[in-house]
Parts: C-alpha cells; structure tokens; sequence
C-alpha cells in the first residue's frame, strides 16, 4: 500500500486490515504519520517500509522490503503521489518544469515501477493477484491550478488499462478507482460549500468510501472488473 501515511492511504490500509489482510504501509517522508496508521491497523503481521518510489532504484527498493516483509504480495494499491499547485498564468518556467518533474517522478513513473516489481513477483510465485491504482476525477474533468497532477491521473488510468490487458494471461487483475474531491487533511483547506456543491448529494466523498471500492476491486469477486476505472465521485462529474 503505497502512500498509507494519512488520508486515503491510512483508509484503504485499515480496511485491508479489519478483513484480515496484513498490510505493508509505505511512506516517503511523513513517518510519524505512517507510524500511527501502523499502530492504529487491526491485527497482527503488519510491517512499515519508508521509501521514494520517484526513483527507479526507491521505488525497487520499496517492492523488496515489501516482499521480505510479507513473503508473498498478493495485492499492490497505488496510492502514492504528489498534487502540487502550478498555474500556468502565475507559475514560473523553472518552478513549471520542477513541479512536472516531480509529479511525473512520482505519480506515474513511480507507479509503472512499483507495477512492474509486484506484477513480476507475482508471476513468478504464480500468484493470481491484484493491483489496484488510485487515479482521479480530475483526469477526466480537468485541473486548470494542477495541470500536472491531471495529466499523471489520466496516464496512471491507460497504465491500469494496459497492464490489464498484459497480466491477464497470468492471471493478474488491474483496475483503477478515480476518486472525486475527498475530505483529507491534505485538501482540508479547499473544501468549501462550492466544492461540496459539485455534488448532488451536498457534499465531498470520505477516505472510507474509496477504501470501499479499492476493497471490491481487489477481490477475487471483481476479476471482471479488470481494466475498469470506477469513478467514485458522488456524481460529481459524468462521463
């Protein structure tokens, strides 16, 4: 569980948790954070693996400690990723390029890498495993403030769609969840009654709705599902 040191992260990993899974909670920088998802997680077996999968050699190092720490690796979630702010009107070309830098790094190179490292060891154990992406909504209906961030969900999206098709054949499933606007503390700041307006039930989604859906998809019930983008967004935006 890539990304499980608060928000959705810590949500998807304690509902793992409380069906009886053990989890590896992955952070790059938030440790303490990471700690108390640790200790707040059900269960027993559960491990902590600190690393930067936007470099190719973290991103391996972090599928490694993964595998020694559980044995076997039956389920990778992709939540990690940067959403830095970047308006093309008020951003300046060096801080334009850092920002695309560093969101690319992270949220899509970072999750083709730390794919690639779960989807072979689950070939070569013969697993019939699932992985599991953390996309958006805004790859969908824009992020004119966050241009980079949009950009990387939509091409996590073809990443999951492609590698579906891919690891089928061994019996791996891949699908994506595109969240709406989520009250995390990341984003706590921008909830405002415009933004819980976006959707007809009045309001922005809970980490535990998406934790839900990620659940399903990763679930032998779901294996049909493979290749899927399943939009959790409140009707927020339709497609």
């Amino acid at each position: 569980m890539t990304g499980a040191s608060r928000g959705i992260g810590r949500a998807i990993a304690t509902a793992f948790a409380e069906a009886g899974d053990r989890v590896v909670v992955h952070y790059a920088s938030r440790r303490a954070e990471a700690e108390q998802t640790l200790a707040g997680l059900p269960g027993a077996g559960h491990a902590l693996v600190g690393g930067d999968v936007g470099s190719p050699e973290g991103a391996a190092a972090v599928v490694e400690a993964a595998i020694q720490a559980l044995g076997q690796v039956h389920v990778l979630v992709n939540n990690a990723a940067v959403n830095l702010a970047q308006p093309l009107a008020e951003t300046s070309y060096a801080d334009w390029q850092q920002v695309w830098q560093q969101t690319v790094n992270v949220n899509l190179l970072g999750t083709a890498n730390v794919s690639y490292g779960v989807a072979r060891h689950m070939i070569e154990q013969g697993l019939a495993g699932r992985i599991v992406n953390i996309g958006s909504r805004g790859a969908f209906r824009g992020e004119p403030d966050h241009p980079a961030y949009g950009a990387t969900k939509a091409a996590v999206h073809a990443l999951g769609q492609s590698l579906a098709v891919a690891l089928a054949p061994h019996g791996i499933a891949v699908a994506s969840v595109a969240p709406g606007f989520v009250a995390t503390e990341r984003v706590a700041d921008r909830v405002t009654a415009a933004v819980e307006a976006q959707s007809p039930f009045g309001r922005v989604g809970a980490p535990e709705e998406i934790a839900a859906a990620v659940l399903y998809l990763a679930s032998p019930a779901a294996i049909w599902s493979s290749g899927a983008v399943l939009d959790v967004n409140g009707a927020s935006h339709l497609r």
